[in-house]
């Protein structure tokens, strides 16, 4: 499936292919600290199916593994754009937050589900505003 996104103010795009079966709802405690969120919600594209204009802003971060990862976002808008190994990544992690198809991209699989936040996994008695 073909998708694009942005940024929130517009000064990074892209567009990837992707593979809709892959999206994963990420429960680990990165994800929830740095999306400010209970949890946040990633398709893999491979890289050589991943083209961006404009230049996020990088920053490296020590996964769980020991493995060095580059997390992106906006310098600007500071809106998350996706994360990759540190070094001679084969695919990233796109967030798909921005992603003008994101409804049509409902999550395949939940991972990291020992760091969920217990009341994430059912709101539907939330009230509606």
């Amino acid at each position: 499936m073909k998708i694009d996104g942005t940024c929130h103010c517009g000064a990074v795009r892209y567009e990837a292919q992707i593979n809709p079966d892959k999206v994963i709802l990420c429960h680990c405690t990165d994800c929830q600290t740095m999306s400010g969120a209970p949890y946040r919600v990633n398709v893999p594209v491979l890289v050589e199916k991943f083209s961006i204009r404009g230049e996020p802003r990088r920053y490296i971060k020590i996964g769980s593994s020991g493995a060095r990862i580059a997390t992106t976002f906006c310098e600007t808008c500071g809106a998350p754009i996706y994360s990759c190994a540190a070094d001679d990544p084969k695919f990233v992690n796109l967030r798909l937050g921005g992603v003008t198809q994101r409804a049509q991209l409902p999550p395949k699989l939940q991972g990291f589900c020992t760091s969920a936040v217990p009341w994430a996994y059912d709101i539907r008695e939330v009230p509606k505003a």
